[in-house]
């Protein structure tokens, strides 16, 4: 069962004029937006068009380095990593939908790093649930979300980008 819908069109503006701000305070010159699949990818979308990064996008797909991979079983869904060039010595901006406990962001730096290792990292996120069990914040976050303990969020799309708040039994 749905409980609520949060239209996601405001924190994506907020989040680029956000993000637009920090790449010229960090001076990150001509950084690599990647994507986490699938809804990191969908948010990595709208930021790399309206920010106008001239590389092209990339996606992560973790499945293969996630912590619970033994637990979860593969991903049947999975999809192969494309990176548009070398990470080596390269600003990166990783864009994921909703960070909660860290370990999503975790595995993608462990397979970032597997591509070489880059000058530095920006983490941007659409939703921070503030529910970690690993050191990681998100240096753009469209919005700090507290929910039950029986709820869960969901970004659907891609067009349109919506979150929908769900009970847990239903997702």
């Amino acid at each position: 069962m749905v409980s609520g819908v949060i239209k996601v069109d405001n924190l994506l503006n907020k989040m680029t004029a956000d993000l637009a701000t920090l790449i010229k305070a960090r001076e990150l010159e001509n950084p690599m937006m990647i994507g986490i699949r699938t809804g990191g990818v969908w948010v990595a979308e709208h930021l790399h068009q309206q920010l106008e990064i001239q590389n092209p996008l990339g996606t992560l797909d973790i499945s293969f380095y996630r912590d619970d991979f033994s637990q979860a079983g593969l991903n049947p869904k999975v999809q192969p990593s494309v990176l548009p060039s070398a990470t080596e010595n390269r600003h990166i901006i990783l864009v994921d939908d909703v960070i909660m406990s860290g370990r999503t962001i975790r595995a993608a730096m462990n397979e970032l790093f597997d591509y070489g290792r880059p000058a530095s990292i920006t983490l941007v996120t659409l939703l921070d649930l503030n529910r970690r069990q690993l050191p990681i914040q998100a240096d753009v976050v469209g919005d700090i979300l507290q929910l039950a303990d029986d709820e869960q969020v969901k970004l659907t799309g891609p067009e349109p980008l919506a979150l929908e708040i769900r009970k847990k039994s239903n997702l």
